[in-house]
């Protein structure tokens, strides 16, 4: 067995064709980060589901910097499990002497974290006995990523962790206990978090709402469709202050008249210049055509069963 096997990471992430870190988890461009970075638990959501990720989403964590609003990463992965003494004893020596690996369990998966990473461990919902962080930790983490963590299980020295000026650290719950009776089963392996599954190499994004997990080969695709989203929020917001169109309108599939008034605003709009790389011709074209966008393309007198 390997904790974290190159080979394994890139069976379970066949989808992503771009570059890859020297463990296999793939790598999003950076700037692709950037641009989710902008976007909102809801506008990512959208289209994972229209494309049936189901269980992306996080919102029952507690977070550790109300002063940092949005933070983006790639996320790192590591699962524990309950100790069972002869599972636990074996991994504990097989780490030590097979991989030369120092200190326990929760210190491993933070060895190799690399600016921009997002460390995840599913930590199967303990918080007593189960804070896997404290301030050591925390400190190093965001030292080596720049960004912070998750965790499903508990934290300790929660003062220390606010003051970690910059980072941001998810949490199920704060506990003066320290980290026992887990043992480390794997890195950079499928992840359970509450009901939201969590592959390395995904797309973190956590703002004040949650946290979402971007399947990495979906990245773009998805930022583009939330990006599209966002923009023509803007222009909805402004149209329904200047009571131009009813909330009705706004909120259902617009007519080709509607996606005219945003197309001539989109190309002048100073709040809408930096979304001009997108493309909205085939949205206007499907509007013209009665295609209600989501669903599969078809007039609107053909019938579909739900």
């Amino acid at each position: 067995m390997k904790f974290n096997c190159k080979e394994d990471i890139i069976q379970l992430t066949p989808l992503w064709k771009g570059e890859r870190f020297e463990d296999g988890r793939p790598k999003v461009p950076d700037e692709i980060l950037e641009r989710i970075k902008k976007t909102t638990i809801e506008e990512m959501w959208a289209p994972l589901v229209r494309l049936g990720y189901n269980y992306q989403h996080v919102t029952s964590l507690q977070r550790s910097n109300k002063n940092v609003p949005t933070v983006v990463g790639r996320a790192v992965t590591a699962h524990y499990l309950p100790t069972r003494p002869d599972v636990a004893d074996y991994l504990l020596q097989y780490g030590h002497e097979e991989e030369g690996r120092k200190g326990f369990f929760n210190q491993w998966p933070l060895e190799d974290l690399v600016p921009g990473d997002f460390m995840v461990i599913d930590m199967f919902g303990k918080v007593r006995n189960g804070c896997a962080w404290g301030g050591n930790l925390t400190t190093l983490i965001y030292t080596k990523t720049g960004v912070g963590g998750l965790t499903s299980g508990g934290v300790r020295d929660l003062d220390q962790i606010v003051g970690i000026e910059g980072s941001q650290f998810y949490f199920k719950g704060y506990d003066p206990t320290p980290f026992r009776e887990a043992m480390l089963v794997g890195i950079n392996v499928p992840i359970m978090i509450d009901n939201a599954v969590c592959m390395p190499g995904d797309v973190v994004l956590g703002t004040e709402s949650g946290v979402i997990f971007v399947p990495a080969h979906l990245a773009e695709t998805c930022v583009i469709d939330a990006e599209k989203t966002h923009v023509r929020d803007i222009f909805g917001f402004m149209r329904l202050h200047e009571g131009k169109y009813t909330a009705a309108q706004i909120d259902t599939a617009w007519e080709p008249i509607m996606w005219e008034d945003f197309g001539e605003w989109f190309k002048v709009a100073p709040e809408a210049a930096e979304y001009r790389h997108l493309d909205f011709t085939q949205e206007l074209e499907d509007a013209k055509n009665g295609i209600i966008p989501g669903r599969p393309r078809q007039r609107p007198n053909e019938t579909t069963r739900w």
